[in-house]
C-alpha cells in the first residue's frame, strides 16, 4: 500500500518575513505586559506604600526604646513616703540575645563582685525566662560599675545596662506585708496582654499588697528613646527623647510614723499590730511581723534568702493582719457580757466563782485553780473569770451571742483593696450542723463564750471590734485617705450597755484586773482593754493534777497565743488597737501583748517618749528589726556554707583563732538578755476546747 506524499511547504522571504513579525508583536507584548507590572509595582511601593517602607528603612538606621514609666508613690496621712522612687544604675540579661550565658554572667559576676547566690539566682532564671522576659543581674549600681559594664558591651552580647529608677521602701520590713512588694512581670502576664512595656528592661508591677492592688492606678506611660546605630547595632547618637509620665499617688490613712514604731515594738515575736481612728474606721497602722524586707523582693531577692525566710518557724512571709486566724480567747468576754446585758442579765448580779464548773459529764475550769468567789459582771471582764461567763452564757444561748460578735465585726468581711484574707469564724448551731453535720452542745456554748473551740478571728476583725465597743456605731475599715463613705449603722445596743462595759474594761487595765501591764504613762490618758490568752493545746487531768506545765518550759508551737485589744482615751475613745502575740504565751513582760499595745497607743499622744523608750528597749533585744535580719542571714549564709562544706565548723575556725584571741583584749559583753519573768497581773488560761477533757 503506498502512502500519499505530502505537499511541501515552499518557504518563500515574504512568508519568513510575517512570521519572524507576528513573534516578535508577541514577545514584544509580553516584555511591554511585564515592564508595564514592574512600573506599576515600583509606583506602588514608591507612593502608595511609601510610609510603611520609609519606616522599615528608618528602623534599620533608628532603634527605639521604652523608657519605663516611674511608679506613683505611696505616702502616708500626713504626706510622708511609705513607697518611692529613687535614681538606679542597672543590669539586666536579655536571654535570647546572650551568645554564651556561663561566660557572660561569669564576666559580670567579675564585674559587679556578685554574691554566689546572685549568680545561682541569676543562673536559675535564666533558665527559666521564656527568652524575651530580662533577667536582673544587679540594681543600684554605683557609676563607675555602670561604665565598666557598659564599656565592655562589643564583648557581652544580650547584657543590658541601664539607668532608671527602682522602687524604694524607707521603712523597710515594718511595711512589707501592707505594701507588698513589685517585680518583673511574668511570661504568662507578657502572654495575656502582649505589652512590650511588660518585656522592657527595669520595668516592674506590682506582685503582693497595695502594689498589687493599685498597680494600674500607679504604673504611669512609658517614655521612649530614639538612637542612631549602625549596621551592626553600635549606637552613634542619641536623636530624641520623650520622657515618661509618672504613674498617680495614692494617699493612704497610715501613719507612716506609727506603722514604724508598731513593726519595731513587736520585738523578737510573731504577731501583729492594728491601730483604727474611733472617728472614721481609717486604719492608722497595720503591722505583722516579722517581716520580709520589699527592697529585697524589688531587687529580686536571692535563692538562699527566700530559703531562709521560708524555713523561719515565726512564718515571716504571712500576712497575721489579714490571713491569721487565732481564737480570741478572753477578748470577746466584753462582747459576750453586751449580749448579756441585751438578754436583760442585769450588770449586779453575781456568780460564785470555785474554781471549775461541771457541764455534764465535763469538768470546765478558770484559769484561777482556786476561784474569784462571788463576781459581777464588771469583777468578772476585770478578773477574766470564765466561770461567770461559763454560767451566763448557758442561760441565754448561743444565738445571741454570735449574733452581737457578728455585730461587732467578727467573722465580717471588709471590702479591703488586699488579694487574700482570712475572714475567722462566729459559730452557731445553724454553723456547726451545716459545716459538720453535727447538734450544737452545751459545751460549745460554754467553749466559745470564753473565745475557744471554734471560733476564730483575725488582728483587723479584733481591732474593728475594739473600736465598736467604744463608739457603739459599725465603723469600717478604711485605707485610702479621704475615700467617701456612707455614715456607719448603729451597733443596735442602748448607750448605757456600752457605759457598762466600758467602765468594765477600763477596769481591767486601771482597777486591779489582768491588764496592768497595759497602764499607759502618758497624763490624763487612761486605756481601757481586754487581754486574752488562746490555748493551741489540751491539758490532761493529769497534767492539772500535777501543775499545768508554764508557757516558757514548751516548745515554741506549744506555747498559747496571748492577745490584746483595746481603746484609749478611755472617757472619750478616738483610738482603737488590737495585738496578737503568736504563741507568746506571756513569757516575756516587755514583749507582751498589752505592753505592746499601750507603748504603741503612747505613740500618738507623745511620740518622742514613746520613740525613747523603744530605743532603749531595742538594745537588749539586738536592735532594729533590719539588725536583726541581717544577723540572721549572716547566720544562715554562713550554716549553708558549713554544710556544703565550704567553711569549718564554728569549732574548727575558733580552735584555729584561739591563739590570737589569747592575746586580744577582752570584749565587751553581750547585752543582757530580757527577762522571762510571768506578767505580775497575769491572764486568764482558758478551759480545754473539747469536751473530753474533764
Amino acid at each position: 500500500m503506498k502512502f500519499p506524499t505530502p505537499k511541501r511547504k515552499i518557504v518563500t522571504e515574504a512568508t519568513q518575513s510575517f512570521t519572524f513579525s507576528r513573534r516578535a508583536m508577541v514577545v514584544g507584548g509580553l516584555q511591554g505586559a511585564i515592564g508595564a507590572l514592574l512600573v506599576g509595582r515600583m509606583g506602588w511601593i514608591s507612593i502608595a506604600e511609601n510610609e510603611k517602607y520609609q519606616l522599615l528603612s528608618e528602623s534599620n538606621r533608628v532603634n527605639l526604646t521604652l523608657i519605663p514609666p516611674r511608679r506613683g508613690w505611696i505616702v502616708d496621712r500626713n504626706g510622708r513616703p511609705l513607697a518611692n522612687n529613687r535614681t538606679d544604675f542597672r543590669v539586666d540579661l536579655i536571654p535570647q540575645r546572650i551568645v554564651d550565658a556561663e561566660a557572660t554572667v561569669g564576666h559580670l559576676a567579675q564585674l559587679l563582685s556578685l554574691q554566689p547566690d546572685d549568680v545561682e539566682r541569676i543562673k536559675e532564671e535564666l533558665d527559666k525566662s521564656a527568652g524575651f522576659r530580662p533577667v536582673q543581674v544587679a540594681d543600684k549600681l554605683t557609676y563607675d560599675q555602670f561604665a565598666a559594664v557598659s564599656v565592655r558591651l562589643t564583648d557581652l552580647p544580650g547584657v543590658a545596662p541601664s539607668q532608671g529608677f527602682s522602687r524604694h521602701y524607707p521603712a523597710g520590713a515594718t511595711v512589707g506585708h501592707l505594701l507588698g512588694y513589685v517585680g518583673a512581670a511574668t511570661a504568662e502576664d507578657y502572654k495575656k496582654r502582649k505589652d512590650p512595656l511588660l518585656i522592657t528592661p527595669g520595668f516592674k508591677v506590682g506582685k503582693d499588697g497595695l502594689e498589687r492592688a493599685y498597680d494600674e492606678h500607679l504604673t504611669g506611660k512609658p517614655g521612649a528613646k530614639r538612637v542612631e546605630v549602625t549596621a551592626r547595632g553600635k549606637i552613634v547618637r542619641e536623636l530624641t527623647t520623650r520622657p515618661d509620665t509618672p504613674g498617680n499617688p495614692i494617699k493612704l490613712t497610715i501613719d507612716a510614723g506609727l506603722q514604724e514604731y508598731a513593726g519595731r515594738r513587736l520585738a523578737t515575736q510573731s504577731g501583729a499590730v492594728v491601730v483604727i481612728d474611733c472617728h472614721n474606721g481609717d486604719v492608722l497602722a497595720c503591722a505583722s511581723m516579722p517581716s520580709f524586707d520589699p527592697n529585697s523582693f524589688s531587687d529580686g531577692i536571692s535563692h538562699l534568702e527566700w530559703e531562709m525566710l521560708s524555713k523561719d518557724d515565726h512564718v515571716p512571709l504571712r500576712n497575721k493582719v489579714l490571713q491569721g486566724l487565732y481564737p480570741p480567747g478572753s477578748t470577746v468576754k466584753p462582747m459576750v457580757a453586751l449580749a448579756l446585758l441585751e438578754a436583760g442579765v442585769s450588770p449586779a448580779e453575781t456568780v460564785s466563782c470555785g474554781g471549775a464548773i461541771r457541764v455534764g459529764n465535763t469538768l470546765f475550769h478558770c484559769h484561777k485553780k482556786r476561784g474569784h468567789g462571788p463576781l459581777n459582771m464588771r469583777g468578772a471582764i476585770a478578773q477574766s473569770c470564765d466561770i461567770y461567763f461559763y454560767q451566763m452564757a448557758q442561760r441565754i444561748g448561743m444565738d445571741r451571742i454570735a449574733s452581737m460578735a457578728r455585730r461587732v465585726g467578727m467573722g465580717q468581711r471588709f471590702d479591703l483593696p488586699f488579694p487574700s484574707q482570712s475572714y475567722g469564724t462566729v459559730p452557731d448551731p445553724a454553723w456547726k450542723l451545716k459545716k459538720y453535720n453535727q447538734k450544737w452542745q452545751v459545751y460549745d456554748t460554754v467553749n466559745a463564750t470564753i473565745g475557744q473551740g471554734y471560733m476564730l478571728i483575725n488582728p483587723l476583725q479584733m481591732a474593728v471590734m475594739a473600736a465598736r465597743l467604744a463608739t457603739g456605731r459599725q465603723l469600717m475599715p478604711n485605707f485610702l485617705h479621704g475615700a467617701a463613705r456612707p455614715e456607719p449603722a448603729l451597733v443596735g445596743v442602748p448607750e448605757e450597755h456600752l457605759v457598762t462595759i466600758r467602765d468594765a474594761m477600763s477596769a481591767v487595765v486601771n482597777g486591779g484586773g489582768t491588764g496592768g501591764a497595759a497602764r499607759m504613762s502618758i497624763p490624763n490618758v487612761l486605756i481601757a482593754g481586754k487581754t486574752g490568752t488562746a490555748q493551741v493545746r489540751r491539758i490532761t487531768m493529769a497534767e492539772r493534777a500535777g501543775g499545768v506545765r508554764g508557757n516558757a518550759g514548751l516548745p515554741f508551737k506549744l506555747r498559747d497565743h496571748a492577745l490584746f485589744q483595746g481603746f484609749a482615751p478611755f472617757d472619750n475613745p478616738r483610738y482603737a488597737i488590737a495585738c496578737i502575740i503568736e504563741h507568746g504565751g506571756h513569757t516575756i513582760r516587755n514583749e507582751d501583748a498589752p505592753m505592746i499595745a499601750s507603748d504603741t497607743m503612747s505613740y500618738l499622744f507623745d511620740p518622742q517618749k514613746a520613740m525613747e523608750k523603744l530605743v532603749t528597749l531595742e538594745k537588749g533585744w539586738g536592735g532594729t528589726p533590719a539588725e536583726r535580719q541581717a544577723r540572721q542571714m549572716a547566720a544562715f549564709r554562713l550554716a549553708k556554707a558549713i554544710e556544703k562544706g565550704q567553711a569549718p565548723p564554728p569549732a574548727a575556725a575558733a580552735n584555729g583563732s584561739e591563739a590570737a584571741n589569747a592575746s586580744a583584749p577582752t570584749a565587751s559583753p553581750p547585752p543582757p538578755a530580757p527577762s522571762s519573768a510571768e506578767p505580775d497581773d497575769g491572764d486568764d488560761l482558758p478551759a480545754p476546747p473539747g469536751p473530753g477533757n474533764p
